[in-house]
């Protein structure tokens, strides 16, 4: 009996030691995000996170494209990337000015950059262009409120519409690929597209209403496409496919979430910022530019689904999971459980500090824009 309860002890010990290795993300070492020698194209990449992501990724060995409208920040952010280079005689670099607003400047992105690769459609692609301009919602005019629709959700979507189209339906379709002997298709490495939402799209905060329905759109459509795409990863191993040759690689779906960045962007952020905003954000994080980069890239090297970029994000995206992909299965569950005790206590303080502040101030003025 007593070796019986041992040997159950030492059974149990080695479960949780698994289990708490499995939790901590060390089983799995792998860099899932391999970017040396392929070709990147990143848009809102002259500023902010974007350009240390670029930077990154030069790092890696990576050519990198960097996407936005002002050509001279472009020109700037592409030298400040290029020092970064692991190889500067192998890789190459290339800038784009564009209105990614714009359905046709996306088609126009797409085929120049291609082009530009020599004919190869980028092999990854990151929709990182956005903007925020907190306020009240009956303070903010409708103009700007579809204008944030338009950078923050519109902008991926029509890339993401563009680059999935030119990777499933090439206008020179993939030569078919014969199996070796062991009846396996030889596969590249997979296409990423990536999104850059943001911890707004996790929890409703006040003075965000303008910004973050855009954010949680972006996140929604993530959730489809990556479900969607699982029907072209399976039909590129089916021997029905006859219309079209398949893809001879798979396409992963990831998306990052970014909290409060210190950038140029804060601060424009903040010109509009209400009040009662900066007192629910008072105790946030302050991440810089490089430390949200880093995370973003260690996350989609863990080949992460949902990264946030900083702790709070992650608490964040705990309760907010849903149906979503489970990037950890044992620490998304327990995150899970853990977060809904944590909302019990923080939606209350929330709500209070915001009802208060209207108690205290009294009835905000009607802005002139939104009259």
């Amino acid at each position: 009996m007593a070796l019986a309860y041992l040997w159950a002890s030492v059974c149990l010990l080695t479960l949780l030691g698994i289990l708490s290795v499995h939790i901590m993300g060390f089983l799995e070492q792998r860099n899932k995000f391999q970017v040396e020698g392929r070709t990147v194209l990143l848009t809102g990449g002259s500023q902010g996170m974007g350009r240390e992501v670029a930077k990154l990724l030069a790092r890696r060995g990576a050519n990198v494209i960097i996407v936005a409208r002002d050509l001279k920040k472009l020109q700037a952010a592409l030298e400040y990337v290029k020092a970064a280079a692991k190889d500067l005689s192998t890789q190459r670099f290339h800038v784009i000015s564009a209105d990614v607003t714009s359905e046709s400047e996306n088609a126009r992105v797409i085929s120049e950059a291609t082009t530009w690769n020599n004919g190869r459609v980028p092999e990854i692609v990151w929709a990182n262009a956005g903007a925020a301009k907190p306020g009240l919602f009956v303070e903010t005019s409708v103009e700007t409120m579809r204008k944030q629709m338009d950078i923050n959700y519109w902008a991926a979507v029509y890339l993401a519409h563009q680059i999935l189209k030119a990777w499933l339906y090439p206008s020179t379709p993939y030569p078919a690929a014969s199996p070796n002997s062991k009846g396996r298709i030889k596969s590249e490495p997979p296409r990423h597209f990536i999104m850059t939402s943001s911890s707004a799209a996790f929890a409703g905060v006040a003075g965000y209403s303008p910004y973050s329905p855009a954010k949680t759109a972006l996140r929604g459509l993530a959730d489809a496409l990556r479900n969607e795409i699982l029907l072209y990863n399976g039909a590129r191993r089916s021997p029905n496919t006859t219309k079209q040759s398949p893809t001879p690689f798979d396409i992963h779906i990831q998306t990052i979430y970014p909290g409060t960045i210190q950038s140029p962007g804060l601060e424009i952020e903040n010109s509009s910022k209400h009040p009662v905003t900066h007192i629910l954000e008072s105790s946030d994080p302050v991440q810089t530019e490089l430390e949200a980069a880093t995370a973003a890239i260690q996350g989609l090297e863990n080949g992460n689904y949902m990264t946030p970029t900083n702790w709070l994000g992650g608490l964040m995206r705990f309760g907010a999971l849903g149906g979503s992909p489970k990037d950890n299965i044992i620490k998304d569950m327990l995150g899970q459980w853990l977060s809904s005790i944590v909302w019990l206590f923080v939606s209350p303080d929330l709500e209070a500090k915001v009802w208060g502040w209207g108690k205290k101030e009294g009835m905000p003025e009607l802005k002139a824009e939104a009259k």
